[in-house]
């Protein structure tokens, strides 16, 4: 079992792979990540990401660094669970940039409804911080799972009926 991830893991693992890859990258950071750097939850399990466009050498510095680092990583974002928003790109917040890696927190909109569509108490927590800091609105969700919707058929594991009552749950 690996060490959890805290702010200062999350910061040591950006630092560290700046260093370790050729070129340049964007590195998105999404679900307990977020939420850690966020402030939200002191710790997480596991450093989810996407790497888009993947730096040089990315994926062959990822197994000294997890182990380097005592770390959990997981390639993991919203649109390996949900249909990608819209714009999701344009929306992702930067974090910070370490060599030739800039580091965002994948669009907030795809975190908040992947996290509806799940809803464990964690996510529930997390996407009621989402709301309450400003950094989604339930008009704009609501709009964003319409766009979405006719895509679902594509995620069988999906059960539309239910996203949508969580949906309606998450933003009574």
């Amino acid at each position: 079992m690996r060490q959890p991830v805290n702010r200062n893991r999350v910061e040591r693992f950006m630092k560290s792979l700046g260093e370790s890859v050729q070129g340049s990258g964007t590195v998105f950071f999404t679900g307990g990540v977020t939420a850690v750097l966020m402030g939200w939850r002191d710790m997480t399990v596991d450093i989810d990401f996407k790497a888009e466009p993947e730096p040089g050498g990315f994926y062959e510095a990822l197994a000294p660094l997890k182990e380097k680092l005592d770390i959990n990583l997981e390639p993991a974002c919203p649109s390996d669970f949900i249909p990608p928003l819209p714009g999701w790109r344009d929306r992702s917040r930067f974090i910070a940039r370490h060599g030739g890696i800039d580091f965002y927190h994948y669009d907030l909109y795809s975190q908040a409804l992947a996290k509806i569509e799940r809803f464990h108490d964690r996510d529930r927590h997390d996407v009621s911080r989402m709301i309450e800091d400003s950094l989604v609105n339930a008009p704009r969700l609501r709009e964003l799972f319409a766009e979405i919707e006719p895509l679902l058929l594509r995620y069988p594991a999906v059960d539309a009926g239910s996203f949508l009552q969580n949906l309606n749950t998450a933003l009574s």
